[in-house]
């Protein structure tokens, strides 16, 4: 017993420390940003904290084995989207990858940092709290395939509710969101099942970067003809995917190597599908943030179709390396300038996905390739997966 109460108090303050060293950062970024720091959002700063470091021990990691100043980043992310790592369900997630922060001319400088992602419930939460003209979210709704449902239709400038008899069985086939706006009347918006191939396609679109098919060792080591080999073959995929449905990609045993196991393990499959379902519907309802800085932490927390796409820029400016002792002691602080940026996303892994695939060399390239299909689905995709608004 003694033994387990002197752990509990190393543990306590260590996270005293690390509270004390990021708070006080972060509340002074956001008031730079225009954003003056309320109760709650110290509430999920500290939350999150906690569930960071809870997330490294269990990788039989500490704080300081990740990069300070994605750190700070991500807790600032954390407080302006008001997303909350205690709530139940959980409105958000964590995981560490490495990023290759070579400069030019230098040798690879490999740095885990910390990634976040926002799960189904706090897309909803999102919605609530920055939701242009959204009075109230209400709880969704999962129709199944034997389910009795009835779309909702329009007479004149009035709507037809839906009608939704609830069996329970089959898979889940829509998702319908009962949004109630501020002027009293209520909006239907549905996803579809099928709407999800095209976030599966995507998906695997992301996983296929660096992929060489055997044509040569490395991406960056092929020549122009290899390279044009390996397009080659990216774009026969992405033409026979486009004529297949969700579940034939997922059941395919040709594809199965390029699918992370949180699309393809029966544990997490269908909950997969549903959340992309969700998100499709949720992302797509105009915000207002009020504030450019969290609209773009918001954007900068979407989807893999836009973290393809999107190119990530870290300001160079002076860092601090902070050292937090394993046991209790004083923080020792380093200043140190230095000048970093970083490496395009590397392979996007689900937040279903506990057991962590070994990383391979052509992940750790980060070399990023575009085709002529995927630049006409980051185009499409978001009218095309929105699903109706009534």
């Amino acid at each position: 017993m003694t033994h387990e109460l002197a752990e509990n108090k190393i543990y306590g303050n260590r996270l005293t420390k690390i509270n004390d060293t990021f708070m006080p950062q972060v509340e002074s970024q956001l008031l730079s940003n225009g954003i003056n720091m309320t109760e709650y959002q110290k509430q999920c700063v500290i939350s999150a904290i906690q569930g960071i470091n809870t997330m490294l021990t269990n990788s039989n990691l500490s704080i300081n084995d990740v990069d300070s100043t994605n750190m700070t980043e991500t807790l600032m992310t954390i407080a302006a989207l008001q997303v909350n790592a205690s709530a139940i369900p959980r409105e958000v997630y964590f995981q560490t990858r490495n990023v290759n922060r070579k400069q030019f001319g230098q040798s690879d400088n490999w740095v885990k940092v910390i990634e976040m992602g926002i799960e189904g419930d706090g897309n909803d939460a999102i919605l609530s709290k920055f939701g242009r003209n959204v009075k109230h979210v209400h709880r969704h709704w999962e129709v199944r395939e034997e389910d009795h449902f009835s779309y909702p239709g329009y007479k004149g400038l009035s709507v037809t509710d839906p009608e939704w008899g609830p069996t329970g069985k089959g898979k889940v086939v829509r998702v319908v969101y009962p949004i109630e706006m501020s002027d009293g009347t209520i909006e239907y918006h549905i996803a579809e099942r099928e709407d999800v191939v095209k976030n599966l396609i995507a998906h695997i679109n992301q996983n296929l970067m660096n992929e060489t098919f055997g044509i040569a060792k490395k991406k960056k080591d092929a020549s122009y003809q290899q390279k044009q080999e390996i397009d080659n073959k990216k774009q026969e995929i992405m033409n026979n995917l486009k004529t297949m449905s969700l579940d034939d990609i997922l059941d395919s045993q040709e594809y199965q190597s390029y699918i992370s196991p949180a699309w393809k393990s029966p544990q997490s499959r269908e909950s997969m599908i549903v959340r992309k379902m969700r998100n499709n519907i949720v992302k797509k309802i105009p915000k207002n943030f009020e504030n450019a800085y969290v609209a773009m932490q918001y954007q900068s927390q979407d989807d893999e179709v836009v973290k393809l796409v999107r190119k990530d820029v870290t300001e160079q400016t002076a860092q601090e390396v902070f050292d937090f002792d394993e046991e209790p002691s004083e923080v020792k602080q380093e200043a140190m300038k230095h000048d970093k940026e970083t490496t395009p996303d590397t392979t996007i892994i689900e937040p279903e996905e506990l057991a962590k695939e070994p990383v391979t060399s052509h992940e750790k390239d980060n070399e990023p390739t575009q085709t002529a299909f995927f630049d006409e689905l980051t185009t499409n995709i978001a009218s095309e997966t929105d699903g109706r608004g009534f």
